[in-house]
């Protein structure tokens, strides 16, 4: 699930590069903007840091022990 604080951010930076010329981002279109990104990321079908980094830390074991297993395999042939 993307983080709503994390879009508002990335609305927040796009907002703050759109030159002073043109004025500022209206509310309207930073609604806009925050529903588009929500869609688009929900339809990516991204996972958040905190599961990819528990997904790294179980394929880290797991690759261990199918190293060790690989090891007890070749000490028994």
């Amino acid at each position: 699930m993307i983080d709503t604080k994390q879009i508002s951010s990335l609305v927040d930076a796009v907002a703050s590069v759109i030159p002073e010329q043109l004025g500022s981002l209206p509310e309207n279109t930073q609604k806009n903007l925050r529903a588009t990104l929500s869609s688009v990321f929900m339809k990516m079908n991204l996972v958040t840091r905190e599961e990819f980094d528990i997904q790294t830390k179980v394929l880290a074991k797991t690759r261990k022990k199918l190293e060790e297993l690989e090891k007890q395999v070749a000490n028994l042939e």
